[in-house]
């Protein structure tokens, strides 16, 4: 998409991300997923927004770090951070390149123990090139043992190429369209989400990804040193693999949770 950069979307979606996608997953659970994983961390998230994550993590005593490159984003992470009474660091910078080397505490630098990048973020790194080194970068800043975890939707194939347009949300003052255009053979979808109200005029949100398949992610994780420890449907999933509910991942599943060990 012509103009976009790494802080697009952040700049765009930074007023309403939190009414918008609050909710968009479930909360509680991913925060207990990745305690049951990381413990007390050090936690490094991908994509930190707002804190929708961060924030009731480090509120159960964990060390968060989050690095975003949109500085409308942070301006939100430290307001709601400062509302909620959690501690989350802060690092302005792309995902790939401007990665912290560890949590700063006091005394030194801690790597994590774990990093995280939730609801389809990873496939804002917009090459397989770049999400290949992403998975490079994670290595390198976890401890021996760390994990990366990355929740995705699972790409349709069946999907046609070409473009969509369909209605988010209408009301009586109001109306959200999305407009995409899907490129299977570059796995790529360019789009837009426009707000049309009666009193404000028309708002463009745009977004773009790169997606890939789970054998991609696993390719890559590879290359990186990394294995597939677990893959779950949600992060409701059961983690033990003591069972095989609902959330457990299958041929049908639309979305994942992929846990990599280093």
């Amino acid at each position: 998409m012509e103009g976009y950069d790494e802080s697009t979307y952040g700049e765009s979606f930074a007023d309403v991300y939190d009414n918008w996608y609050h909710d968009v997953t479930d909360v509680p659970a991913t925060v207990a997923l990745l305690r049951h994983l990381g413990g007390d961390g050090p936690f490094l998230e991908l994509g930190v927004g707002t804190g929708r994550i961060a924030l009731p993590l480090a509120a159960t005593g964990a060390r968060v770090t989050g690095v975003d490159s949109s500085p409308a984003m942070l301006e939100r992470l430290a307001r709601n951070a400062a509302q909620h009474g959690a501690s989350v660091t802060a690092h302005l910078g792309d995902m790939v390149d401007d990665l912290p080397h560890g949590h700063s505490g006091v005394d030194n630098t801690t790597p994590f123990t774990t990093a995280f990048v939730t609801y389809n973020t990873f496939f804002n790194v917009r090459s397989a090139a770049r999400q290949q080194q992403l998975f490079h970068e994670v290595a390198a800043r976890l401890q021996p043992g760390g994990r990366f975890v990355i929740e995705a939707f699972v790409p349709d194939p069946d999907r046609p190429a070409g473009g969509n347009v369909g209605v988010r949300s209408l009301g009586v003052d109001r109306v959200v369209l999305v407009a995409d255009v899907h490129q299977p053979a570059d796995q790529t979808v360019d789009g837009q989400i426009i707000e049309f109200t009666e009193s404000g005029g028309v708002r463009l949100r745009p977004f773009s990804i790169r997606y890939c398949t789970v054998d991609e992610l696993d390719a890559m994780a590879q290359n990186a040193g990394f294995r597939l420890e677990r893959r779950l449907e949600n992060m409701t999933g059961d983690i033990t693999g003591d069972t095989t509910g609902d959330a457990q991942f299958s041929a049908d599943s639309a979305t994942h949770v992929s846990i990599y060990r280093l």
